[in-house]
């Protein structure tokens, strides 16, 4: 929200938003586990929003437009040339199969999970910790909580992996599964069908969807998580779902995309007025951009490695607050991970309570280990496409 008030675009995200005050998670035989922000060690923004995509999308995009960005729609870069001290050559093509050429100063890689640069340089990997699959689709009729809750996310578990149910402001919730690939490789049926046996198979979810109907055909991705040896180079960088790409599972794709992004549109900034885009002389300022983000990313991704286990599902839906660990995790959630916030004594207190709860449940986790072993083994790389 911070990054939106400073861009200009906080009124008009709120207003194509669904108001979210928490995040639900919830497991049969447990009450659900409700975190509001407004809960976290700093609670100056107490609420998020949910948003489609598109219309948030298109929404930066005409914003940065309006500032006076040239924005070219229509276009796919075919190449990128790299010249020893002197601009990059950017080649692309219109929709018409024309091509056009730029040079450039410089050169952000933004391009997402398309993750231009890195494909190019060959340093681009899966992540080995977390090789996982999603099948995921757009419901009408899915039962919502009441008053302002009824914008939160909600997580629930399943012997295969987890789901999200995030409500949409034009009445469509968006609901998936993340799940481990030996279970993908199972479907023997069509794509919709199959999400929505992989949905009934957790009566909690599936009660609130006995009145729900798929909007549009199921899609599904796999082995999504990912990241890339380097995010900087002479005359380049790397921002965003460019550089890496985590499980969804705390919504922080979004605000990490973004948060590097501004951060890294301050340095280029910084390095051209210098007139030296060069390592050489940025190295101090480059390498502590790197350090920032890795370390963001790593705070997230401890816990997401984990999402699935028995101590990490027992300890969300029994929330402690020792060493203030429950509004450490609201702080998490919120995504205050960049801040001067103090949440990493609450963090690692989370942390440690984790692995004696771990011990003290140690058949439940050795069995929980071993399917994540089951799922490295299932090296499975695929993009389903709807009815495939």
């Amino acid at each position: 929200m911070p990054i939106f008030e400073r861009l200009g675009v906080r009124d008009k995200v709120v207003s194509i938003g669904m108001l979210k005050p928490g995040a639900e998670f919830n497991y049969p035989g447990c009450e659900p586990a409700v975190y509001y922000f407004s809960g976290a060690i700093d609670a100056s923004e107490p609420v998020a929003y949910q948003v489609r995509r598109s219309e948030f999308d298109e929404l930066l995009l005409r914003n940065s437009a309006g500032k006076g960005t040239d924005v070219r729609e229509g276009f796919r870069v075919r190449n990128v040339e790299f010249r020893d001290g002197g601009n990059t050559l950017v080649t692309a093509e219109d929709e018409s199969g024309a091509t056009h050429r730029w040079e450039a100063r410089y050169l952000v890689d933004a391009s997402g999970r398309e993750t231009y640069l890195a494909n190019q340089f060959g340093m681009k990997h899966r992540n080995p910790e977390h090789n996982s699959s999603a099948i995921f689709g757009h419901f009408s009729g899915v039962e919502r909580r009441p008053g302002d809750d009824a914008g939160n996310i909600s997580v629930y578990w399943f012997e295969h992996g987890w789901y999200w149910l995030i409500p949409l402001a034009d009445g469509a919730t968006s609901i998936g599964a993340v799940c481990w690939p030996y279970y993908m490789m199972s479907r023997k049926k069509p794509v919709d069908d199959f999400l929505w046996d992989t949905l009934r198979l957790n009566p909690l979810l599936a009660e609130r969807m006995k009145n729900a109907k798929l909007m549009a055909p199921a899609l599904a991705t796999g082995n999504f998580s990912y990241t890339a040896e380097r995010m900087y180079g002479d005359g380049w960088l790397i921002v965003g779902d460019a550089f890496a790409f985590i499980d969804p599972v705390f919504s922080s794709g979004v605000f990490l995309g973004m948060n590097s992004a501004e951060r890294g549109a301050e340095m280029v900034d910084e390095m051209l007025k210098k007139g030296d885009v060069s390592v050489a002389a940025n190295r101090a300022m480059l390498q502590e951009f790197d350090r920032t983000i890795r370390s963001g990313l790593k705070t997230f991704s401890w816990f997401i490695y984990r999402i699935t286990t028995p101590a990490m599902r027992q300890m969300f839906m029994h929330p402690r607050d020792f060493f203030r660990m429950k509004r450490g995790i609201m702080s998490l959630l919120a995504a205050d991970v960049f801040s001067e916030t103090p949440i990493r004594l609450p963090l690692n207190a989370f942390k440690f309570f984790y692995y004696v709860t771990s011990v003290v449940n140690l058949r439940a986790s050795i069995e929980s280990w071993r399917q994540r072993r089951r799922a490295w083994s299932s090296r499975l790389d695929f993009v389903w496409k709807s009815g495939a």
